[in-house]
C-alpha cells in the first residue's frame, strides 16, 4: 500500500479503506474490516495477515478492500470500531486479538468474524467447541498445554541465578487470572518466587518497574496481553532502564528489546487468519471452520539485550533458539 495514500486516510484515529483500483465499480469487491490496537503501518502481525492474503491471490484495492480501525495502543475504542464496521455492512470482520473479537461479537451475530488470536474461545462464549464453533466466530487460539510451565522453565535455564521473578500481568486480558494460576503452579515446582504486578495501561509501567526494583526482583515474566503487546517498545524501554531481563509472550516483543520469548508463532497465526477469510469469501461458514491451535512454537532470544544487561545466555539454551537477534 502506498504510504502517502495510507496516511491520507487517517481521520479521527480511524483508518478508512483504500480506494478500489481505477475503473473498478464501487461496491464490487468484498470489504474486510481489520480491528487492532496498533497502526497497520507499523505492525509485523498485520503485515503477516496481508502477506497471507497476497499468497492467496488477494490484492488490496483490486479484488479486496481492507478497512482498518486501530486503537493507538489502547483497547477502549473497540466497541465503537465494531459498531462502525457493522453499520458499514462489511463482508467479514478480522479481529487481531480477543478484545477486538469480543467487541465485534457483541456488535453482530451475523457478519462472519475471524479472530487471529483468541485466548479462550469456549470459555469466553465465542464458540461451542473448537472443532465445531457453531456461530459466526472462528480463528486461532493461543491455548496450548503447559505453555506457561515451558516458558518459565526456559527462563530459569537462561537465567539460573534469578529466583525472585516479577510476574507482569495485563488486566486488559480477561483471561489473565487463569494464566496467573498456571504460572504460579509452575513456579512452585521450579522453586521460583513470584511477585505479582497488574497493569491496566502503559502509564502504569514506570511505577510498576520501580516497585519491582524495590522488591529486588531479578527478572520479569510477562504474562502477555493486548495492551502490553501494543506497547511492547515502551515495555522494553522500562526494562532496559531498570536493568531487568524479561521473558515475553511473543517474538515481536523480543524484536522490540525483550530478552526472550517462547510462544506459538504470532506471525504464522496472522498468516493463517487470511486462509479463513479466503474460505469464507468462497462460501464457507464460520460455524463449520474449526478453531486452530498453534502448531509452530518458537524460542526467540535477543543477544543485543543480553549484552546490554551484561548477561551470558547458556549455550544449551541458545542452541534451541529458533531465532537469535544479534
Amino acid at each position: 500500500m502506498d504510504r502517502r495514500a495510507f496516511l491520507g486516510t487517517l481521520t479521527g484515529g480511524l483508518v478508512g479503506a483504500p480506494l478500489a483500483a481505477e475503473g473498478q465499480p464501487a461496491g464490487r469487491i468484498p470489504r474486510i474490516a481489520f480491528l487492532s490496537t496498533t497502526s497497520p503501518e507499523n505492525s509485523p502481525t498485520t503485515d503477516a495477515f496481508r502477506q497471507g492474503l497476497r499468497e492467496l491471490g488477494y490484492v488490496d484495492g483490486r479484488n479486496i478492500s481492507i478497512e482498518y480501525r486501530w486503537g493507538r495502543g489502547r483497547t477502549d475504542q473497540f466497541s465503537d470500531f465494531a459498531a462502525d464496521v457493522v453499520r458499514a455492512k462489511v463482508e467479514i470482520i478480522v479481529a487481531a486479538n480477543t478484545l477486538a473479537g469480543q467487541a465485534a461479537h457483541q456488535a453482530t451475530r451475523t457478519i462472519p468474524i475471524v479472530i487471529a488470536v483468541i485466548d479462550d474461545p469456549v470459555g469466553r462464549g465465542f464458540v461451542a467447541t473448537l472443532a465445531k464453533p457453531g456461530g459466526n466466530v472462528t480463528g486461532m487460539t493461543t491455548q496450548a498445554p503447559d505453555i506457561a510451565a515451558k516458558r518459565l522453565q526456559l527462563m530459569k535455564e537462561a537465567l539460573p541465578g534469578a529466583a525472585r521473578i516479577g510476574l507482569l500481568v495485563d488486566t486488559s486480558n480477561e483471561g489473565h487470572r487463569r494464566y496467573v494460576k498456571e504460572v504460579q503452579e509452575a513456579s512452585r515446582r521450579l522453586g521460583m518466587s513470584l511477585h505479582l504486578r497488574e497493569v491496566g495501561s502503559a502509564t502504569d509501567l514506570e511505577g510498576t518497574f520501580m516497585s519491582m526494583t524495590r522488591d529486588a526482583v531479578a527478572a520479569v515474566f510477562v504474562a502477555g496481553g493486548t495492551m502490553l503487546h501494543a506497547n511492547r517498545a515502551v515495555l522494553a524501554e522500562h526494562a532496559r532502564k531498570h536493568r531487568l531481563p524479561m521473558m515475553c509472550a511473543d517474538s515481536p516483543s523480543v524484536e522490540a528489546g525483550c530478552l526472550m520469548a517462547y510462544s506459538g508463532s504470532l506471525l504464522d497465526m496472522f498468516r493463517r487468519a487470511a486462509t479463513y477469510v479466503d474460505k469464507i469469501l468462497k462460501g464457507a461458514k464460520p460455524a463449520d471452520l474449526p478453531i486452530e491451535q498453534p502448531t509452530k512454537f518458537e524460542l526467540v532470544i535477543n543477544l543485543k539485550t543480553a549484552k546490554a544487561l551484561g548477561l551470558t545466555i547458556p549455550q544449551s539454551v541458545l542452541q534451541r533458539a529458533d531465532q537469535v537477534i544479534e
